[in-house]
């Protein structure tokens, strides 16, 4: 039986935040988030998470029913957190431990871990060009695990050892606190650590497996803010390579970015700068234009995005055109063939087949026919400043550019709206509604030419 304790209770100073270090986001969620999502793939009983600094912060942005939350009330080092855990564990399961601010450790690397650990003591390592920060892991004249040594403890010439600990480890839950109980804090910080634990599974005669990964990635811990921008970017690639070889057009993998999920078709084509939030899906031969913002959209086949355009909480029909610069904010529907043009705002707008808002447009709580046009310059009015009133349109209706229209309204199929106009009633089948003020044509005019230019205006009848 599987028990996973994760460890999230640093405040996180290099940050210099006062968010807690474990919900700083990697790719749109907490840092721990996806820890436990990791975790919980691997079907274990329970899941603890210990925490300290900001506890209700983190509990409220992670809580789950699967997840247990335990205090480290004093911050004493990884030893000290997992004893805060162990307590609530199984005596006979198996405890892994892992860390917080170590987002992309993958559910591959911990499967064989496990399997090569299978109820016994283990220890996962990793390889590094660079071991600046981690502790290097000793070994005897056999090769076997000796001990684990911090950098701030190391000797000069162990600095240069390259095999270091990912803080990994997994051991049954009963010896590992029994262990725990006689670690010290005879160290340059102070505190107990979590491998001295496997010093004395060592005395005891206890046998500790190191399984070395070659996943690096998966080992890269969040320290700073430069850390966790290089763990972003690493991942966006990773992300990105995958949808490449999967045929998804990119244009520049490091002008990219998921924040959620994307699931894509055949023949898409992401522009740079492109990101994604949520959960989107785009369909075969959807493209993306540069600069867009997409967030939990289901874009249909052959539809395409142009460049600035921010979607949002949206569905997108086939053959649609949307942008350059539109805004279709939550609620917006677009059937088959619907185009919305360069600055177009929609909000709980649905359009049918083959309607059109090409310009300069606000659509909001809406529903528009099929084969309408709505001209540049058109607002629905929507709000009186208590409450949100509809616009219904019917199909076939020509909107003239700037018009206003003042809900509640509705133009019937066929209905034709003279530019300019401010619709107040309702407008019947096939019929021209004008609501603008007659235009007067003034003689004598002559422009303002310096001096007081009320001399040379004429003056208008009230």
């Amino acid at each position: 039986m599987l028990e996973v304790i994760i460890l999230g209770a640093g405040k996180g100073t290099r940050m210099r935040s006062t968010l807690p270090k474990v919900l700083h986001p990697l790719a749109g969620q907490p840092l721990l988030a996806h820890v436990i999502k990791t975790a919980r793939s691997l079907l274990p009983s329970a899941i603890h998470v210990v925490i300290g600094h900001g506890a209700d912060a983190v509990r409220a942005a992670v809580k789950q029913d699967d997840v247990q939350f335990h205090i480290q009330a004093e911050q004493l080092g990884t030893g000290h957190a997992v004893a805060q855990a162990l307590p609530h564990c199984d005596p006979t399961s198996q405890v892994l431990v892992l860390f917080g601010d170590v987002p992309l450790i993958s559910a591959d690397v911990l499967s064989h871990f496990l399997n090569e650990t299978t109820m016994g003591c283990g220890l996962l390592a990793a390889e590094l060009p660079d071991p600046q920060g981690y502790g290097r892991i000793l070994r005897d004249d056999n090769a076997n695990f000796k001990a684990v040594i911090e950098e701030k403890d190391c000797a000069d010439n162990q600095r240069s050892i390259k095999e270091v600990n990912t803080g990994v480890i997994s051991a049954p839950a009963a010896q590992l606190l029994d262990w725990l109980s006689r670690v010290t804090t005879d160290n340059a910080q102070g505190e107990f650590y979590l491998p001295d634990a496997l010093g004395v599974a060592l005395v005891e005669g206890t046998q500790v497996r190191v399984v070395v990964t070659d996943d690096s990635l998966s080992t890269m811990g969040v320290n700073n803010r430069l850390q966790l921008e290089q763990l972003e970017r690493l991942y966006q690639q990773r992300l990105a390579e995958q949808l490449l070889l999967e045929g998804v057009a990119i244009s520049d993998r490091s002008r990219f970015d998921v924040r959620g999920t994307l699931t894509c078709g055949e023949g898409v084509v992401i522009d740079v700068n492109a990101v994604f939030e949520g959960d989107v899906v785009l369909e075969d031969n959807v493209r993306i234009g540069p600069n867009c913002f997409i967030r939990n959209a289901e874009i249909q086949p052959n539809s395409t995005i142009h460049a600035f355009t921010h979607v949002e909480d949206t569905n997108i029909g086939a053959d649609c055109s949307i942008g350059p610069y539109a805004r279709l904010r939550p609620g917006t529907q677009l059937a088959d063939g619907v185009k919305i043009g360069n600055f177009v705002e929609t909000k709980n707008a649905v359009f049918a087949f083959g309607s059109k808002a090409n310009h300069l447009a606000y659509i909001g709580d809406a529903q528009i026919g099929s084969a309408s046009n709505v001209g540049a310059g058109t607002i629905t009015c929507n709000y009186d400043g208590a409450r949100k009133h509809p616009t219904v349109i019917g199909d076939g209706v020509f909107v003239g550019s700037n018009s206003t229209l003042v809900a509640p309204v509705v133009i019937a199929d066929r209905g034709f709206v003279a530019a300019g106009s401010v619709v107040t009633h309702d407008v019947d089948t096939a019929q021209l509604a004008v609501g603008r003020a007659r235009q007067r044509n003034i003689d004598g005019w002559s422009a303002p030419s310096g001096g007081d230019s009320r001399k040379n205006t004429p003056k208008l009848e009230s």
